[in-house]
Formats: C-alpha cells, structure tokens, sequence
C-alpha cells in the first residue's frame, strides 16, 4: 500500500489508542472527521481508506483508480456500495463481533437504571431528600426484581445470544422469535407472541427490510402496560413517533435507547425529552476494550489483505 487514509476516526479514537500498527503497510493519514466534500481531496492518492460513517459511494471509487481496499471501522457496512465495490474489484473489510460484550453490558445498564431507579435516587439524595427524611429509607417508585421477567430477544447473533445469557443468569426467562439454532434455555416463539409476553424486550438485529420499523403501533398495541424496550441496535429499527406515543399513553411503562433514526439528531427526535425514554448517544460499542480490539481487527483486515487472504469481507 502506498498511502493509507482514516477518513473519520476520532470516534474510535480520540487519542487514547494507536494507529501506529497500520504504519507497517503505507503512509498514513488520519483524520478526525471528513465532510462528504473533503472525501475526494483527502483520499486521492489513497489505495486503502476507513470509513467509520462516512458514505462511499460508486461515484467516489470512480475517482479514486488507486483504491483497492475499503476497511469499515464497524460491523455495520450501509455507508459503503458493495456492489459497486465488488464490481470495481476493491475489497471491502468489516469488524464483526468485536463489541459483544460492551454492547451486552449496555443493555442491562439501561434495564438496571430503568428497573432500580439508582440515577434518580443519586439526584434525590444529592437534593437533600435523605438528609431531610424521616425514616432510614424511602421509594421514589416500587421497582421489581429481574429473576421471573421475561426478556425477549429480537436478533439471535452474537450480541443477542450474550444479552440472553445474562438475562438467563439474571433469572429471567428467554425467548426469541430468530430461526436460528438456539442456546440452552431459549424458548422460540412467534413474533406477536414475543409482544405479547414480554416484559422486556431487546433489539439487537441488523437493519434490514424486514427488520425496519419493527417496533412500530401495531407491536406496541400488543406490548404488556408494564413492559421495557430497550434498543442497542439501529435506529431504524424503531418508529419513533409510534414509541414516543405509546409511552406519553402509557401503553408501555419505558424506554432505554442507545440509537436513533438520525445521529446526531440534529433535526431532533419525538424521543428526546419523553418521558421515561432514557437515551444514551450510541455509546453501546464504545467500551475502551472494544474500541482496542476494533482498531486491532481493522489492522488485521489490512495485514491480511495485504498478504493475499483477505478476512473479514463484506
């Protein structure tokens, strides 16, 4: 490789980690952010880029004749043409599964602070509520325990299968409406069934036709007063405008949101400043380990590719 460029990667990292393993293959250049005007300029002489958002587009690769190779700074590949890439004969390389476990964790971060209140609780006692309470404790609202609820899973990869083995160990009850083959404990069931039975449910499914507005009316009709969603996938996965109405009609108790149809969502969103919608700016894959081994698996796609056996192509 002659010359390597990271187009966006201050998000993966913001200079607690390195990129110095790629220095091996080319020259390097990394930029924090690059605008969809600036793509062009920066990547000219390039024959590898990374992309975390930014769109490349068949137009893009048109210009760019020295590109060969195309690393994806995510597990998710939308922001690129495939197709065009294909066609070009320019590899496309992914980052699959390196966030398991920091995604996993988030989810229950979101259930826990729903369920337990602990964040609430911090503000009241900061306020002066204890200090000024009559008794050694107080409720600012019952809460119940996890043990006997029922999560349902809708995405059985590998992020949906560690969700389901904490909630297994939570003492919670699984099922899933995925065709997959399923792990110990897993019961499968139709879709409107999961809706109907579930008091928690967790997205964790790819973006597709099939897959978009999922959540939607329909779903939230069939949903328990009482149930949890929590979402650590992708936006679209969710129409907005149907949850942020089911929560103001109390048609569902709550809400724990990692990600939103637009992001940043500068156009705004029905969900920010719902009430009981607890949103987190898609913070779910940016545990420092996982961002480590995104940035060493990208390396890795390079080294590979660069060898002759490419790994990890879309």
């Amino acid at each position: 490789m002659e010359k390597i460029v990271i187009l966006d990667g201050y998000v993966a990292n913001s200079g607690d980690l390195s990129w110095d393993a790629l220095k091996e293959f080319g020259e390097l250049t990394v930029y924090d952010r690059t605008a969809p005007d600036e793509v062009l300029e920066r990547a000219k002489e390039a024959s590898a880029i990374y992309t975390n958002k930014v769109i490349i587009t068949d137009e893009i690769m048109e210009a760019l004749p020295k590109l060969k190779f195309i690393g994806v700074l995510a597990t998710g590949y939308n922001n690129v043409d495939v197709e065009a890439a294909r066609r070009r004969g320019i590899a496309v390389c992914n980052v699959p599964a390196y966030s398991t476990e920091s995604v996993a964790q988030v989810v229950f971060a979101h259930l826990l602070n729903i369920v337990n209140g602990i964040a609430d609780y911090a503000v009241s006692v900061n306020n002066g509520e204890w200090s000024e309470n009559r008794d050694f404790s107080y409720r600012l609202r019952p809460f119940a325990e996890l043990s006997g609820l029922t999560m349902g899973i809708i995405g059985m990869g590998n992020i949906g299968r560690r969700v389901a083995e904490i909630a297994r160990a939570f003492g919670m009850k699984v099922i899933t409406n995925s065709r997959r083959e399923l792990p110990e404990g897993v019961r499968r069931v139709e879709l409107e069934d999961l809706f109907r039975e579930s008091d928690v449910i967790s997205l964790n499914s790819a973006l597709t036709p099939a897959t978009k507005n999922i959540i939607n009316r329909e779903a939230l009709a069939i949903m328990k007063p009482t149930a949890i969603l929590i979402n650590t996938s992708r936006g679209p996965l969710v129409d907005e405008d149907a949850l942020a109405e089911a929560l103001r009609e109390g048609k569902i108790a709550a809400a724990g949101i990692d990600v939103l149809c637009e992001e940043p969502p500068r156009s705004g969103s029905p969900l920010i400043g719902c009430e009981r919608c607890f949103i987190s700016p898609h913070i779910a894959w940016q545990s420092s380990q996982a961002r480590e081994r995104l940035i060493n698996i990208s390396c890795d796609n390079l080294k590979a590719f660069c060898e002759g056996t490419p790994q990890n192509l879309v």
